[in-house]
């Protein structure tokens, strides 16, 4: 398979090599190559199957609608731009294209939204609920994708004015991978659910997995949806 790597950061430059190592042909472009998405043009993505972004919420959304102009398949690892999610759900369709999303692509972290949506009984009986994450310092956005995630799956059935009353904690500090810690505590007890990622590889080897479940499919579909599918 033919992919198309955004952004040379630290998860993008792993999933080059993740993906290399699976045996695919791999093309990296970096922001500074890549303003205002200008260059993904027809002729640069002609020879890409697979476009996989991990770039920046400023950036993230001119590079979707430029690889759906040429009906190109993509699978976005960034976060921050979750608002425009019905406009590019529309835009996918219309393309006839695949795409594919997650806050996370950890296949450990998307087991741990299960857990906190079976935690999520806890706080409609009464369970006070708090999130805290710790990310490394050059993260842009914060709260973390995955925290906002983790909220939805403990309150899903609140509006999200609601839902804003469980407290994220951020903390960006050196090179931490990324943590999440659910705290949960009642007058009787308490419960602290954590995930705490090791390495950045396991990111990496999710988002790859998704680019070769998604190549020569159409849809719209959020990582967790399809994580049943995806073999190792």
């Amino acid at each position: 398979m033919r992919l198309l790597i955004l952004g040379r950061g630290k998860t993008g430059a792993l999933v080059a090599e993740v993906a290399s190592q699976r045996g695919h042909q791999v093309r990296v472009l970096g922001s500074a190559e890549n303003i205002d998405a200008r260059a993904l043009t027809a002729a640069n993505l002609r020879e890409s199957d697979v476009v996989v972004d991990f770039t920046t919420p400023q950036s993230v959304l001119h590079n979707i609608r430029a690889c759906l102009r040429e009906r190109k398949n993509v699978v976005v690892g960034t976060t921050g731009w979750y608002a425009s999610l019905p406009e590019i759900r529309q835009a996918v369709e219309q393309a006839g294209t695949g795409f594919i999303y997650a806050s996370n692509f950890s296949v450990g972290v998307n087991i741990f939204f299960q857990i906190a949506g079976a935690a999520s009984s806890a706080v409609q009986r009464g369970y006070a609920a708090r999130i805290v994450e710790r990310h490394h310092a050059q993260k842009k956005d914060a709260p973390s994708g995955t925290a906002v995630t983790l909220r939805d799956f403990l309150q899903p059935e609140a509006g999200s004015e609601n839902r804003d009353k469980i407290e994220i904690t951020s903390i960006r500090e050196g090179d931490a991978v990324g943590q999440h810690v659910i705290f949960l505590d009642s007058a009787d007890d308490s419960i602290m659910l954590v995930h705490d990622a090791k390495s950045r590889r396991g990111f990496a080897l999710g988002a790859v997995l998704a680019a070769e479940w998604i190549a020569g499919k159409r849809g719209f579909y959020e990582f967790r949806e399809i994580l049943p599918q995806l073999k190792r």
